[in-house]
């Protein structure tokens, strides 16, 4: 059988997830494929026998793993294993497997290669051990987000594994993470494109300043005697040090920014939308300072090719950006067009 989880485009709303806050994303076209087949065990089911082999066919690399008790790696081996353990956890019963991985998302490009990656293993796991039926969705983006989080060190929140699997084509998802809901959101451009242009900087959530800022938040949280950052008045950031006040307005700003952007969404309002970029890379820049010089020169060529607004996306200190072209305006040499497309299927079952 075969599994397909997209990456995503967040239109507005980063390191808000991890607070409790609001996002604007969408699932795009390009993700990670695994094609998966049953391997039966050797010796009996009873006797440990059962294993899992895994390929990453970009890197040319394989990897193999006792079913009953995956032990940590580094890299891409790290989402195997603990997506075959945090299933186990779930009393979801993976199954000994054969596992083929393909990805067409770029690794830190901030496009969520890692989530689309978790999200593959997961579809595909539970569809060979016919247990998919047993878990909502919602439930499946916290067991992937776990893996992330646990088995590859990243202290990512809920958007990537939200936006890969409650994608639908044309629309964008408002997610409020402290509800869990999502709201689909028709993404109309009129003859506008949206583009990504990789930086060229690559990144990894763990290694990257991502953590740092969590933390920073934590602590701004923790100053303030509130949960998270969701619930704090604007006019109690002046009780912060300088740099958690900067993380922490970013967070409120970048909350108010994606409800503006439903709306003009809603009204057909592209320039609007613009300035709400524009507005967001500047947050990401100066107050949860997240950005590079060569972020920052990507940014320039994006609007210098004629994007009336970009910003950087993902966690920041590398990746991607993203630009809002009007009508007519030439996409930058290396840019690709991104839409909203289907979110993360069981594309053939055996």
């Amino acid at each position: 059988m075969r599994a397909f989880a997209p990456g995503r485009v967040c239109l507005i709303g980063e390191h808000t997830d991890y607070n409790d806050g609001l996002a604007l994303a969408f699932a795009i076209a390009a993700g990670v494929t695994v094609d998966a087949r049953r391997i039966e065990p050797e010796h009996g089911d009873d006797d440990g026998s059962e294993r899992v082999l895994a390929q990453a066919l970009d890197f040319g690399e394989r990897d193999e793993l006792p079913l009953a008790d995956p032990q940590p790696a580094p890299g891409w081996r790290a989402f195997v294993r603990g997506m075959v353990a945090e299933l186990a956890r779930a009393g979801l019963r993976p199954v000994g497997a054969s596992l083929q991985i393909e990805g067409a998302v770029p690794r830190g490009a901030g496009l969520s290669s890692s989530a689309a990656l978790e999200v593959a293993l997961c579809l595909a796991l539970l569809a060979l051990a016919g247990t998919r039926g047993e878990i909502g969705t919602t439930e499946l983006a916290k067991l992937c987000s776990r893996v992330e989080n646990e088995w590859a060190g990243a202290q990512t929140g809920l958007l990537d594994q939200l936006s890969s699997l409650y994608g639908e084509r044309d629309m964008a998802l408002r997610i409020d993470f402290q509800t869990l809901r999502v709201d689909p959101v028709p993404l109309r451009l009129d003859g506008w494109r949206l583009v990504t242009l990789d930086s060229g900087e690559r990144r990894s959530n763990a290694s990257s300043g991502y953590n740092q800022r969590r933390a920073e938040c934590a602590r701004a949280c923790e100053l303030l005697g509130v949960s998270s950052l969701r619930e704090v008045e604007e006019t109690r950031l002046q009780e912060l040090p300088l740099a958690l006040r900067g993380r922490a307005r970013h967070v409120l700003s970048d909350n108010m920014r994606v409800d503006s952007a439903v709306a003009a969404l809603r009204a057909g309002d592209l320039p609007a939308l613009t300035e709400l970029l524009n507005a967001s890379h500047a947050s990401l820049r100066d107050d949860l300072e997240v950005s590079t010089p060569t972020v920052e020169a990507t940014v320039a060529r994006m609007l210098d090719a004629g994007a009336a607004g970009a910003r950087l996306m993902g966690g920041g200190f590398g990746g991607s950006v993203l630009g809002l072209l009007p009508s007519g305006a030439a996409v930058p040499d290396g840019a690709r067009e991104v839409r909203p497309c289907a979110g993360a299927r069981v594309l053939e079952e055996g």
